[in-house]
């Protein structure tokens, strides 16, 4: 079993627990063996959101010891008390406690501004992050050992998880649950919260969470958006930069400082990934190639074999 715990600190965003809490359910709801615990970041179980709306019957922080296969939720609190002398002086104690679960084997996830939580009880140092960007400026003044990433829906070290905000903290939960029970059981899930995922209808990636889709630029999300829907049609650069209003030329630039590679390997990765998905559905070499904008199955074959060491077994006959 794992445990989840959610954490709820005083002024709290509600939905930064409520959403992760509930696709938590939605797990247990479908088999998932897992166990929910709420509990208060202070000596009182009783905590006021800052909508006003109260959450009672909480268990203190004092009673649990996480251990290795634990959850920790870390949600966002009022922008106005990360600040607070008073909320340091009495958190101090916490946030010994939270540093200590780390070390004891739990992951820690935080949603939104539950970045500062993490931080200040010392576990982003020499690390990644990234928190809600109205709160960039004023992370990086009082943690500059940690490297604020700006452009990411989340970030991933060694189980520490920060995200940008509170519904891009619902999809970290859901990339969490398809690490933990696989693809099939996280799209089951998803289909039950009605969650939108990030892809094109023609979207070849068969992962919730698409690889190179963890960025916030909306013009390179429209750029793979026509490369992926025009994968079997023969295009260039310009015409991606037009569809997107770019010059082709500010397009390959910001194209690779946003996901890391070419618009080329890009291109390439989808390929791949189509060829693989429609080998393994069982349709032929020959409509393979041209659902893939291949000229013949001689370019998909060599296509294909630059990337066996990543092929499913079962298609390494194809190439």
């Amino acid at each position: 079993m794992k445990n989840i715990y959610l954490l709820v600190p005083p002024k709290t965003h509600p939905l930064d627990i409520i959403g992760p809490a509930q696709l938590f359910y939605e797990c247990i709801e479908y088999g998932a063996d897992l166990k929910l615990y709420f509990v208060s970041s202070t000596l009182d179980n009783e905590v006021t959101s800052t909508l006003g709306l109260g959450f009672s019957q909480l268990s203190t922080y004092q009673n649990f010891e996480l251990t290795t296969g634990d959850i920790l939720v870390v949600p966002g609190i009022k922008f106005s008390l990360l600040n607070d002398p008073v909320f340091k002086r009495e958190s101090r104690e916490f946030y010994s406690w939270l540093n200590q679960q780390y070390h004891n084997g739990a992951t820690m996830v935080s949603v939104c501004t539950g970045a500062f939580l993490l931080a200040h009880a010392g576990l982003l140092k020499g690390k990644r992050a990234t928190t809600h960007w109205k709160a960039f400026d004023v992370f990086e003044q009082n943690f500059p050992e940690t490297e604020l990433l700006k452009n990411r829906l989340f970030v991933e070290n060694d189980r520490i998880y920060t995200s940008a905000g509170m519904l891009s903290g619902i999809d970290l939960c859901l990339y969490l649950v398809e690490k933990e029970f696989g693809v099939k059981f996280a799209v089951e899930i998803a289909k039950e919260v009605v969650m939108y995922f990030r892809r094109g209808a023609s979207d070849p990636q068969l992962s919730i969470f698409l690889k190179y889709r963890n960025h916030l630029d909306n013009r390179i999300h429209d750029a793979q958006d026509f490369i992926s829907k025009n994968l079997e049609q023969s295009f260039t650069i310009e015409d991606i930069a037009d569809s997107v209003h770019m010059s082709a030329r500010n397009l390959t630039r910001l194209f690779k400082k946003t996901i890391g590679i070419t618009i080329g390997d890009y291109h390439t990765k989808l390929r791949v990934e189509q060829a693989v998905h429609l080998l393994a559905e069982g349709y032929t070499m020959v409509y393979t190639a041209e659902q893939c904008g291949l000229k013949s199955t001689s370019q998909l074959r060599s296509l294909l074999k630059k990337f066996q060491d990543i092929l499913p077994a079962d298609l390494n006959d194809f190439n």
